[in-house]
């Protein structure tokens, strides 16, 4: 099932911390699906459940440019010192585009949607996938990382839209 895309800086959804997931039960299955499905339609690159109104902490990325990953109660762990500035914009924030430093490389503990403890390790696109995201569930926009003249809005709807995280 499509959901919708709770979008706006001051969403009180977007801002609430998300609680972690106690048990995964056949609903967390459901909702994984759906948001897979609703990243899918919307062209994103990865998806965080409050964006779809649930403040759990489930994410979505694509990896290898193709394959969707849900992690469930992601951490992470190790950050690393190199980092990197690359633009970013969101689903939540349609428009919306701003160039934010992260580091390069992450690693992450969480579980997989059948229960499975996984520690895994990204860098580059994937890593900065996951702290968007993991960011996400802690009530932290992209926009609170940049100054107000560095978000570019973007006049054309739909220019650029596989690229938003």
């Amino acid at each position: 099932m499509i959901l919708e895309i709770e979008t706006g800086r001051e969403n009180p959804v977007l801002r609430k911390k998300s609680e972690p997931v106690r048990e995964i039960t056949k609903k967390t299955a459901k909702l994984i699906r759906d948001m897979e499905e609703t990243m899918i339609l919307f062209k994103g690159v990865g998806l965080a459940a409050p964006q779809i109104g649930v403040n759990e902490r489930i994410i979505l990325i694509t990896i290898d440019g193709k394959k969707i990953l849900a992690m469930i109660n992601p951490d992470i762990t190790d950050v690393s010192e190199d980092t990197a500035v690359a633009e970013e914009g969101c689903l939540s924030l349609p428009g919306e585009w701003g160039k934010i430093r992260r580091p390069k490389e992450v690693t992450v503990e969480f579980m997989t949607p059948k229960g499975n403890k996984t520690v895994m390790k990204f860098k580059d696109f994937e890593a900065r996938e996951i702290q968007h995201e993991v960011d996400h569930l802690d009530g932290i926009l992209f926009t609170d990382y940049v100054q107000e003249n560095d978000v570019t809005l973007d006049d054309i709807s739909g220019q650029l839209e596989a690229e938003r995280i």
